[in-house]
Protein backbone atom coordinates (compact mmCIF):
# COMPACT_ATOMS: atom_id res chain seq x y z
CA UNK A 1 0.00 0.00 0.00
CA UNK A 2 1.13 3.03 -1.04
CA UNK A 3 2.05 5.42 2.49
CA UNK A 4 2.80 8.81 0.37
CA UNK A 5 -0.46 10.50 -1.30
CA UNK A 6 -0.11 14.04 -3.40
CA UNK A 7 1.02 16.11 -5.95
CA UNK A 8 4.41 16.01 -7.27
CA UNK A 9 5.04 19.19 -9.74
CA UNK A 10 7.22 18.11 -12.12
CA UNK A 11 9.25 20.30 -14.50
CA UNK A 12 9.36 17.83 -17.83
CA UNK A 13 12.29 18.21 -19.90
CA UNK A 14 12.54 17.82 -23.87
CA UNK A 15 13.16 14.11 -25.00
CA UNK A 16 11.25 12.15 -22.44
CA UNK A 17 7.99 10.61 -22.57
CA UNK A 18 4.93 11.65 -19.89
CA UNK A 19 4.98 8.40 -19.32
CA UNK A 20 8.48 8.15 -18.79
CA UNK A 21 8.51 10.49 -16.34
CA UNK A 22 6.25 9.28 -14.37
CA UNK A 23 7.93 5.83 -13.91
CA UNK A 24 10.87 7.84 -13.07
CA UNK A 25 9.09 9.59 -10.25
CA UNK A 26 7.02 6.81 -8.59
CA UNK A 27 10.10 4.35 -8.25
CA UNK A 28 12.11 7.72 -6.87
CA UNK A 29 8.96 7.98 -4.38
CA UNK A 30 8.41 4.54 -3.82
CA UNK A 31 4.99 4.57 -4.80
CA UNK A 32 3.00 1.72 -6.83
CA UNK A 33 0.47 3.92 -8.43
CA UNK A 34 0.81 6.99 -10.33
CA UNK A 35 0.09 9.22 -12.84
CA UNK A 36 -0.07 11.95 -14.73
CA UNK A 37 -2.66 15.12 -15.69
CA UNK A 38 -2.61 15.30 -19.19
CA UNK A 39 0.32 13.84 -22.05
CA UNK A 40 2.94 16.29 -22.89
CA UNK A 41 4.96 15.97 -26.29
CA UNK A 42 8.25 14.13 -25.66
CA UNK A 43 9.87 17.79 -27.21
CA UNK A 44 7.50 19.56 -25.31
CA UNK A 45 8.78 21.10 -21.69
CA UNK A 46 7.03 22.35 -18.68
CA UNK A 47 4.67 22.12 -16.22
CA UNK A 48 3.55 18.20 -15.48
CA UNK A 49 1.36 17.21 -12.16
CA UNK A 50 1.86 14.11 -11.27
CA UNK A 51 -0.21 12.19 -8.74
CA UNK A 52 1.17 9.95 -6.85
CA UNK A 53 -0.67 6.97 -4.05
CA UNK A 54 -4.23 8.05 -3.28
CA UNK A 55 -3.88 11.18 -5.31
CA UNK A 56 -4.55 9.37 -8.31
CA UNK A 57 -7.73 9.37 -7.54
CA UNK A 58 -8.23 13.55 -8.40
CA UNK A 59 -6.47 12.64 -11.72
CA UNK A 60 -10.62 13.41 -13.64
CA UNK A 61 -10.30 16.77 -11.52
CA UNK A 62 -7.19 17.87 -12.95
CA UNK A 63 -7.79 17.35 -16.43
CA UNK A 64 -10.66 19.37 -16.49
CA UNK A 65 -9.31 22.90 -16.30
CA UNK A 66 -7.22 25.54 -18.25
CA UNK A 67 -3.99 25.55 -19.65
CA UNK A 68 -1.00 28.21 -20.50
CA UNK A 69 1.06 27.47 -23.24
CA UNK A 70 4.25 29.07 -24.55
CA UNK A 71 4.91 27.64 -28.58
CA UNK A 72 7.12 28.69 -31.06
CA UNK A 73 4.99 28.55 -34.57
CA UNK A 74 6.95 28.16 -37.28
CA UNK A 75 5.63 29.56 -40.59
CA UNK A 76 6.11 28.46 -44.21
CA UNK A 77 5.95 24.65 -42.98
CA UNK A 78 4.09 22.04 -43.67
CA UNK A 79 4.50 18.46 -41.64
CA UNK A 80 2.92 15.31 -41.23
CA UNK A 81 2.77 15.55 -37.56
CA UNK A 82 1.86 19.21 -37.46
CA UNK A 83 5.39 19.97 -35.90
CA UNK A 84 8.85 20.06 -36.44
CA UNK A 85 9.94 16.57 -35.69
CA UNK A 86 7.44 15.14 -38.32
CA UNK A 87 8.20 14.63 -42.41
CA UNK A 88 8.10 17.36 -44.18
CA UNK A 89 5.39 17.25 -47.01
CA UNK A 90 5.25 21.19 -48.06
CA UNK A 91 7.68 24.25 -48.06
CA UNK A 92 6.26 27.73 -49.43
CA UNK A 93 7.86 30.25 -51.24
CA UNK A 94 6.60 33.17 -48.98
CA UNK A 95 6.15 34.38 -45.42
CA UNK A 96 3.33 36.67 -44.45
CA UNK A 97 4.07 40.01 -43.00
CA UNK A 98 3.51 40.50 -39.33
CA UNK A 99 0.55 42.48 -39.77
CA UNK A 100 -0.99 39.64 -41.58
CA UNK A 101 -0.19 36.57 -38.94
CA UNK A 102 -1.89 39.27 -36.14
CA UNK A 103 -4.39 40.04 -38.09
CA UNK A 104 -5.28 35.86 -38.64
CA UNK A 105 -4.97 34.94 -34.94
CA UNK A 106 -8.62 36.68 -34.48
CA UNK A 107 -10.14 33.50 -36.01
CA UNK A 108 -8.70 31.14 -33.49
CA UNK A 109 -9.86 33.32 -30.10
CA UNK A 110 -12.63 32.21 -28.05
CA UNK A 111 -14.95 29.46 -28.87
CA UNK A 112 -13.91 27.25 -31.97
CA UNK A 113 -13.86 23.75 -33.61
CA UNK A 114 -11.00 22.12 -33.41
CA UNK A 115 -9.80 18.74 -35.64
CA UNK A 116 -7.56 16.44 -33.69
CA UNK A 117 -4.37 15.38 -35.07
CA UNK A 118 -4.01 12.04 -36.74
CA UNK A 119 -0.85 11.91 -33.98
CA UNK A 120 -2.37 12.03 -31.12
CA UNK A 121 -3.13 9.48 -28.20
CA UNK A 122 -7.49 9.59 -28.96
CA UNK A 123 -8.70 6.44 -29.93
CA UNK A 124 -10.83 5.44 -32.87
CA UNK A 125 -12.66 2.17 -32.90
CA UNK A 126 -10.04 0.86 -30.42
CA UNK A 127 -7.15 2.15 -32.33
CA UNK A 128 -5.07 5.14 -31.31
CA UNK A 129 -4.61 7.51 -34.17
CA UNK A 130 -0.76 7.63 -33.63
CA UNK A 131 -0.32 3.91 -34.14
CA UNK A 132 -2.62 4.49 -37.38
CA UNK A 133 -0.74 7.39 -38.45
CA UNK A 134 2.17 5.19 -38.28
CA UNK A 135 0.84 2.70 -40.51
CA UNK A 136 0.04 5.24 -43.05
CA UNK A 137 -3.68 5.11 -42.39
CA UNK A 138 -5.80 8.63 -41.87
CA UNK A 139 -9.05 7.94 -40.70
CA UNK A 140 -11.75 10.81 -40.49
CA UNK A 141 -12.01 12.81 -37.04
CA UNK A 142 -14.92 14.78 -36.07
CA UNK A 143 -14.43 18.44 -34.91
CA UNK A 144 -14.06 19.08 -30.81
CA UNK A 145 -15.06 22.64 -29.35
CA UNK A 146 -12.44 23.98 -27.51
CA UNK A 147 -11.88 27.66 -25.76
CA UNK A 148 -8.90 29.78 -26.38
CA UNK A 149 -8.99 32.50 -24.08
CA UNK A 150 -5.71 33.98 -24.67
CA UNK A 151 -3.76 34.25 -28.31
CA UNK A 152 -0.67 36.79 -28.48
CA UNK A 153 1.93 36.42 -31.16
CA UNK A 154 5.54 38.06 -30.71
CA UNK A 155 7.63 37.87 -33.72
CA UNK A 156 11.03 36.35 -33.37
CA UNK A 157 12.14 36.28 -37.24
CA UNK A 158 10.56 35.99 -40.60
CA UNK A 159 9.29 32.68 -40.32
CA UNK A 160 8.86 31.99 -35.92
CA UNK A 161 6.25 33.87 -33.97
CA UNK A 162 6.41 33.29 -30.18
CA UNK A 163 2.46 32.11 -29.06
CA UNK A 164 0.95 32.80 -25.44
CA UNK A 165 -1.86 30.61 -25.57
CA UNK A 166 -4.35 30.13 -22.74
CA UNK A 167 -7.19 27.33 -23.42
CA UNK A 168 -9.13 24.61 -22.74
CA UNK A 169 -8.91 20.95 -22.11
CA UNK A 170 -8.30 19.46 -25.21
CA UNK A 171 -6.57 22.24 -27.47
CA UNK A 172 -3.87 20.49 -29.31
CA UNK A 173 -1.29 23.58 -29.94
CA UNK A 174 0.57 21.37 -33.02
CA UNK A 175 -3.25 21.87 -34.47
CA UNK A 176 -3.45 25.29 -33.78
CA UNK A 177 -0.47 26.24 -35.08
CA UNK A 178 -1.15 24.06 -38.34
CA UNK A 179 -4.44 25.85 -38.26
CA UNK A 180 -3.13 29.26 -38.50
CA UNK A 181 -0.50 28.33 -40.69
CA UNK A 182 -2.91 27.05 -42.93
CA UNK A 183 -5.28 30.22 -42.58
CA UNK A 184 -2.08 31.74 -44.04
CA UNK A 185 -2.05 30.04 -46.84
CA UNK A 186 1.52 29.14 -46.26
CA UNK A 187 1.69 26.20 -43.39
CA UNK A 188 2.53 26.16 -40.13
CA UNK A 189 4.34 23.87 -37.55
CA UNK A 190 4.73 23.75 -33.72
CA UNK A 191 8.26 24.45 -33.35
CA UNK A 192 8.61 24.71 -29.47
CA UNK A 193 6.20 23.78 -26.75
CA UNK A 194 6.40 24.61 -22.75
CA UNK A 195 3.32 24.24 -20.61
CA UNK A 196 3.85 27.32 -18.63
CA UNK A 197 0.64 26.27 -16.85
CA UNK A 198 -1.81 23.58 -15.49
CA UNK A 199 -4.13 23.08 -12.71
CA UNK A 200 -3.49 25.74 -11.36
CA UNK A 201 0.23 25.47 -10.94
CA UNK A 202 2.91 27.66 -12.76
CA UNK A 203 6.25 26.29 -13.69
CA UNK A 204 8.04 28.32 -11.26
CA UNK A 205 6.88 25.90 -8.48
CA UNK A 206 8.00 22.88 -10.40
CA UNK A 207 11.22 20.78 -9.76
CA UNK A 208 12.90 18.62 -12.88
CA UNK A 209 13.70 15.50 -12.24
CA UNK A 210 16.88 15.63 -11.36
CA UNK A 211 16.70 18.35 -8.61
CA UNK A 212 14.00 15.46 -7.08
CA UNK A 213 16.96 13.30 -7.50
CA UNK A 214 19.30 15.07 -5.83
CA UNK A 215 16.84 16.05 -2.56
CA UNK A 216 17.13 13.62 0.72
CA UNK A 217 13.83 11.56 0.96
CA UNK A 218 13.02 14.04 3.76
CA UNK A 219 12.86 16.95 0.92
CA UNK A 220 11.20 14.80 -1.69
CA UNK A 221 8.44 14.18 0.89
CA UNK A 222 8.31 18.14 2.19
CA UNK A 223 7.79 18.16 -1.64
CA UNK A 224 4.78 16.42 -2.26
CA UNK A 225 1.74 18.73 -2.26
CA UNK A 226 -1.71 17.51 -0.52
CA UNK A 227 -4.45 15.87 -2.55
CA UNK A 228 -6.59 18.98 -1.21
CA UNK A 229 -4.53 21.66 -2.68
CA UNK A 230 -6.39 20.75 -5.80
CA UNK A 231 -10.20 21.94 -3.94
CA UNK A 232 -8.84 24.64 -1.76
CA UNK A 233 -11.40 27.12 -4.26
CA UNK A 234 -14.46 24.57 -2.79
CA UNK A 235 -15.97 25.44 0.67
CA UNK A 236 -15.13 23.02 3.65
CA UNK A 237 -17.67 21.71 5.74
CA UNK A 238 -16.81 19.96 8.62
CA UNK A 239 -18.35 15.58 9.67
CA UNK A 240 -18.37 14.89 12.92
CA UNK A 241 -16.77 11.82 13.91
CA UNK A 242 -19.92 10.56 13.79
CA UNK A 243 -20.83 12.00 10.51
CA UNK A 244 -17.64 11.32 8.78
CA UNK A 245 -18.11 7.26 9.78
CA UNK A 246 -20.98 7.67 7.66
CA UNK A 247 -19.77 9.96 4.86
CA UNK A 248 -16.67 7.19 4.43
CA UNK A 249 -19.18 3.80 4.64
CA UNK A 250 -21.05 5.58 1.33
CA UNK A 251 -24.19 6.99 3.07
CA UNK A 252 -25.35 10.39 2.26
CA UNK A 253 -25.80 12.53 5.12
CA UNK A 254 -28.51 15.52 5.33
CA UNK A 255 -26.64 18.73 5.27
CA UNK A 256 -29.22 20.15 7.87
CA UNK A 257 -27.80 17.86 10.22
CA UNK A 258 -24.28 19.04 9.42
CA UNK A 259 -25.76 22.87 9.89
CA UNK A 260 -25.26 23.36 6.01
CA UNK A 261 -27.20 24.88 3.02
CA UNK A 262 -25.81 25.00 -0.05
CA UNK A 263 -27.62 24.74 -3.48
CA UNK A 264 -28.17 21.56 -5.28
CA UNK A 265 -24.77 20.42 -6.67
CA UNK A 266 -22.36 22.29 -4.48
CA UNK A 267 -19.24 20.51 -4.61
CA UNK A 268 -17.43 20.65 -1.04
CA UNK A 269 -14.49 19.86 0.09
CA UNK A 270 -15.20 17.67 3.55
CA UNK A 271 -12.92 17.58 6.40
CA UNK A 272 -13.30 16.21 9.56
CA UNK A 273 -10.92 15.94 12.66
CA UNK A 274 -8.42 14.65 11.07
CA UNK A 275 -8.46 17.10 7.70
CA UNK A 276 -9.49 16.36 4.64
CA UNK A 277 -10.83 13.05 3.76
CA UNK A 278 -13.62 13.14 0.33
CA UNK A 279 -14.66 15.30 -2.43
CA UNK A 280 -18.55 15.82 -2.13
CA UNK A 281 -21.36 17.50 -3.31
CA UNK A 282 -25.21 18.64 -2.52
CA UNK A 283 -27.85 16.30 -4.20
CA UNK A 284 -31.00 17.23 -5.40
CA UNK A 285 -32.72 16.14 -1.96
CA UNK A 286 -30.07 18.45 0.38
CA UNK A 287 -28.02 15.41 1.87
CA UNK A 288 -24.08 15.10 0.84
CA UNK A 289 -22.94 11.98 -1.19
CA UNK A 290 -19.43 11.54 -1.28
CA UNK A 291 -17.76 11.88 -4.96
CA UNK A 292 -14.32 10.48 -3.94
CA UNK A 293 -12.91 9.04 -1.01
CA UNK A 294 -9.56 10.04 -0.49
CA UNK A 295 -8.57 8.57 2.65
CA UNK A 296 -8.35 4.87 3.37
Amino acid sequence: MDTKSGIVLLEKEAGMTSHTAVRRLARLFGVEKAGHTGTLDPMATGVLPVLIGRGVKASEYLTEGDKHYIATLRLGLTTDTEDITGTTLRVSDRLPDEAEVLAALQAFRGEILQTPPMYSALKVGGHKLMDLARRGVTVEREPRPITVHRLTAEKLSESDYRLDVVCSKGTYIRTLCADIGAALGVGGVMASLCRAEAAGFPLSACHTLAAYEAMTEEERNAAVIPTEALFTCLPALYFPPFFARLAENGQRVDEKKLGAFYPEKTRLRLVDDAGFFALGEITPEGSVRVLKLFRL
